[in-house]
């Protein structure tokens, strides 16, 4: 509409030029509408020319957990949210939508996921499962609302002396506005996280909504030459496998679990990340149930897969983060979503 509006006045223009040339007389009200078509075409161009500085400007702001660009602010706080992996939670819901997800074993061989939300907050979230220290104290590296579905009492306690901010599913079970049970999964794989009800539990405890997390550092340049990978399989023990096979078209990794491709339950969507970030770590068995302590603090070997490529390095805790790094110096991710597996040093890491 403004481009004709543009050359409409154009052409009113150049009718007035050619009436001067023939030498014919401009009464007033002619030389009045000369000066308001010119000053139409002044604020036309003023228009486009503002329009295009804000819209340079709204796409300054990043997301600080993928480094990409967005037109809206980002300075609402990072939910976490504890989600099942047991065979009989999958699909999951909200997955394809997290910034970043943690995929480290509870008990046994199964592993479960803290997923990171912050440029997407999908309206479902689950089926949502209990605390482990671990978790939450990674969820506090990025000072994110920590959310799960009950846990024994020394774990609780754990998580309430511990400072972070949190919901507990066990407080809302059903509830309807913050957490509701699947009818057609047993529990405790159908509790899922109702994302509208967030910010009023939140409000409740006292909580802040703002304080966007501190930014991830990304850059679409190769810090080094890695080896190509097409394939990357992960084996926890004998029950649970984890492969990533790389797109090369949409330069992402497609992750496959127990030979099952991904799927979000919640938009069909396959699971696809542009980082997927391997550390081995020490792992120790401390109960009959098979609980554990991983270390997070003392560094350790690790993987970085980004465009096709797999890259032999170092993680070191830094603030409460696990971070890549490259004799000495830190590495960056590639914009976009990231997959973290916490591994055992006897887990299996193969590549085709």
């Amino acid at each position: 509409m403004r481009k004709l509006t543009f050359f409409s006045l154009l052409i009113v223009l150049l009718l007035t030029a050619c009436n001067e040339e023939a030498g014919a007389v401009q009464p007033e009200d002619t030389k009045e509408k000369e000066t308001a078509v010119e000053e139409q075409i002044e604020t036309e161009e003023n228009v486009i020319v503002d329009e295009k500085e804000e819209t340079e400007q709204a796409y300054t702001e990043m997301f600080p957990l993928t480094g990409e660009p967005t037109a809206d602010k980002a300075d609402h706080r990072a939910l976490s949210v504890m989600v099942n992996n047991h065979t009989k939670a999958r699909p999951q819901s909200g997955l394809s939508q997290a910034d970043i997800v943690y995929e480290i074993l509870a008990e046994g061989q199964i592993t479960r996921f803290l997923a990171l939300f912050h440029s997407e907050i999908p309206d479902t979230i689950g089926p949502v499962r209990s605390a482990r220290p671990y978790y939450f104290k990674i969820a506090d590296g990025f000072d994110a609302l920590y959310t799960y579905h009950g846990a024994s009492m020394a774990i609780n306690q754990q998580v309430a002396s511990s400072g972070i901010d949190y919901l507990d599913g066990a407080m809302y079970d059903n509830n309807g506005w913050l957490f509701e049970r699947s009818s057609d999964r047993s529990a405790p794989h159908n509790s899922y996280l109702l994302t509208e009800g967030v910010e009023q539990a939140a409000a409740t405890k006292g909580y802040d909504a703002e304080g966007a997390p501190e930014a991830l550092p990304f850059t679409e340049k190769d810090s080094f030459a890695g080896t190509p990978v097409d394939d990357v399989q992960i084996t926890y023990g004998s029950r649970t496998n984890v492969r990533f096979t790389y797109d090369s078209e949409n330069e992402q990794f497609l992750r496959s679990s127990d030979g099952e491709p991904t799927i979000d339950r919640l938009n069909e969507e396959r699971v696809a990340v542009e980082n997927v970030w391997i550390l081995e770590t020490d792992h120790q068995i401390i109960d009959g149930a098979g609980r554990r302590v991983i270390d997070l603090t003392s560094g350790g070997n690790g993987y970085l897969l980004q465009k096709g490529q797999m890259k032999e390095v170092e993680w070191k805790n830094v603030d409460g983060r696990l971070l890549p790094y490259k004799d000495g110096s830190a590495l960056a991710f590639t914009p976009g979503k990231t997959w973290v597996n916490i591994i055992p040093g006897n887990a299996a890491v193969e590549t085709e």
